[in-house]
């Protein structure tokens, strides 16, 4: 399978051309880039300018984009009003949120990309079918300005109730807006399980996020390597390589200090994912 790694690895950071330079000398052919403003600033002319000279003359490609959660350089620990959710259902302050999403979408103009990875609300946020309308009226509005740009937003299965597996489907169904899905290991682990989040989205899976973790919470560890992930991930490659052709391995994994080369360990994952999938 063709194999993206998301810079989230490294999202406490500033994104270089030097960090750039050296995940393409791993052989890695293309990367997500996490949209935090610490890292990627969607807001920041002089570094997306410099980023995208850089890409014009590389090899690698940006395959997608995070779009931001946070309008803060803090993870959003600055307070509520730093948080960027389209289930916002006050009109004013949701429009507000949506103008950063597209100023982030605008990065495609510099250095293009076929995908913007988008939430519906945020981690462990309560069902309500006000937030569903809230929803789509902002992804009415940024999937044209997205598709004038060459990008297709996709929808990540995250957990809380609105946006499961389960959820997602009924979002799509409910709204005909026709958006495809990122598929994320780690939160499908801790909602439905792999397998059966899976097998309710594998038609409009267009994109991964391949991580473990322990069922209960995000930690985005390093699979194989780090201790207390639980994903069986001979029985997940097996699932993902019944739709290969649909997307590749996308790694989007979490800084941690017990691999001071990470770039070495992302290869072994690789390298240990591919095997698992050709075991008998």
């Amino acid at each position: 399978m063709n194999h993206v790694l998301s810079t989230h690895l490294f999202a406490n950071h500033r994104l270089t051309t030097t960090m750039l330079s050296k995940i393409q000398q791993t052989g890695i052919p293309a990367v997500e880039v996490f949209c935090a403003r610490q890292h990627l600033d969607h807001t920041n002319k002089a570094q997306v300018t410099e980023l995208g000279h850089w890409f014009r003359d590389s090899e690698l490609k940006l395959h997608s984009l995070h779009a931001p959660m946070y309008n803060d350089e803090i993870w959003g620990r600055s307070g509520p009003q730093s948080v960027i959710t389209i289930t916002e259902t006050v009109k004013g302050q949701r429009l507000k949120m949506v103008d950063q999403i597209k100023r982030a979408i605008e990065i495609a103009e510099t250095i293009p990309f076929k995908y913007l990875i988008q939430h519906i609300g945020v981690g462990g946020e309560e069902y309500d079918l006000r937030k569903f309308d809230a929803a789509f009226s902002a992804l009415e509005e940024l999937s044209l300005f997205s598709r004038q740009r060459g990008v297709e937003i996709l929808l990540e299965n995250i957990p809380n109730e609105l946006a499961s597996a389960e959820r997602l489907l009924q979002f799509v169904d409910m709204t005909h807006i026709g958006l495809n899905f990122v598929f994320d290991t780690g939160h499908a682990h801790m909602m439905e399980g792999v397998p059966e989040a899976f097998n309710l989205m594998k038609d409009r899976i267009r994109s991964t996020h391949i991580h473990d973790n322990n069922g209960k919470q995000d930690q985005h560890l390093f699979p194989f390597l780090s201790e207390g992930g639980t994903i069986d991930w001979k029985s997940t490659m097996n699932l993902l390589r019944s739709r290969e052709k649909q997307f590749p391995l996308l790694l989007e994994l979490k800084e941690q200090p017990q691999f001071p080369n990470p770039l070495d360990s992302v290869k072994e994952i690789f390298d240990r994912l591919e095997q698992q999938e050709a075991e008998p």
